[in-house]
């Protein structure tokens, strides 16, 4: 089968790897001229993706392959309706976002993103615990295929599985895209608590508590709320709030040693999802009426330059209720 992957980054690295490996024809898509020339000649990206080596069998470009059966996209959230319609399909190619975020602007998540730029196409998502640096060295991952329609996910599935990448499949759309959106807010608030030195029970508590306002927005927005206690949600999660990969998470240890989000950024040449997810999600929050305190508070740190300390406080202050009020 001939793949287009969208996105030249670790992700996208990740899974042409995976993909080329079982043996489809497999394009990728690199939108910087010099870091596809880079990529053409060295099959390497040590600064996203060290030690990891591209096929010779993937082809990478600039210029998308024609009438791919399928169209994979990994790419940050802000740039995929931008790379949508830069990148045409024919309205038979299936699209599969494989991108975490909502859209500040729209408030949409990705598959409905990619609905809007190919009405006329099916999309499926694929979302879970997966981190590239994992997937490329072939460490076992287990992830969720998400469709509309039974025959796309069950497709998705079999062209994506594999002895080390096992893949399940859901009808919940929006709750899978949501859960891998939301995670990458509360792994920052981990991240900073892990920073501070404040212990495992916190730790847990904010994981637990991050959670339960993930499933009150998702249930606001129309998702499943047990669609949060599988891999796209709770797995996503731990993940996320505990590994050394994850971007979300290290942004959160920058916040503990004092740094701005100028500072971070300027940091790093990865992309933290979370950063821009939490604009998104504050703005869904408030059109939901949703209560959610652990994202109001990474909100005030990072873009209203709040104390993180005081922060942790406030939300350790806040009237005590029943668990699941």
């Amino acid at each position: 089968m001939k793949i287009q992957v969208l996105g030249g980054g670790a992700w996208g690295m990740a899974l042409a790897r995976l993909l080329a490996g079982y043996n489809h024809e497999t394009h990728l898509w690199v939108h910087n001229a010099t870091h596809a020339e880079q990529l053409r000649r060295t099959r390497r990206n040590e600064a996203l993706l060290p030690g990891i080596t591209l096929p010779e069998t993937v082809s990478v470009t600039q210029t998308p392959a024609e009438d791919p059966s399928m169209a994979v996209y990994a790419i940050p959230s802000h740039a995929l309706r931008e790379t949508a319609r830069l990148c045409r399909f024919e309205p038979e190619t299936l699209r599969v976002s494989a991108t975490k975020g909502i859209e500040n602007d729209t408030l949409l998540c990705m598959s409905a993103v990619l609905h809007e730029e190919a009405p006329a196409s099916k999309v499926a998502v694929l979302s879970g615990p997966s981190h590239a640096e994992e997937v490329a060295r072939d460490l076992p991952a287990c992830v969720v295929a998400a469709g509309r329609d039974d025959d796309v996910r069950k497709h998705v599935q079999d062209i994506f599985g594999g002895s080390t990448f096992r893949v399940y499949t859901s009808h919940d759309v929006m709750g899978v895209e949501l859960g891998g959106a939301l995670k990458n807010i509360i792994a920052i608030a981990a991240g900073a608590c892990e920073g501070f030195g404040l212990g495992d029970n916190a730790k847990a508590a904010l994981i637990t508590r991050g959670l339960a306002e993930m499933i009150r927005l998702g249930n606001a927005c129309g998702a499943e709320a047990a669609t949060f206690a599988g891999l796209s949600g709770l797995g996503d999660l731990v993940a996320t709030c505990s590994s050394r990969h994850s971007r979300n998470y290290q942004v959160g240890r920058c916040v503990a040693r004092g740094m701005t989000l100028h500072d971070i950024l300027a940091s790093t040449p990865k992309v933290a999802e979370g950063i821009r997810t939490t604009k998104s999600a504050m703005l869904l929050a408030r059109k939901h009426n949703v209560e959610m305190p652990i994202t109001a508070a990474v909100y005030k740190v990072l873009y209203d330059g709040m104390d993180a300390r005081h922060c942790i406080t406030a939300l350790m202050n806040r009237l005590m209720r029943a668990e699941w009020e």
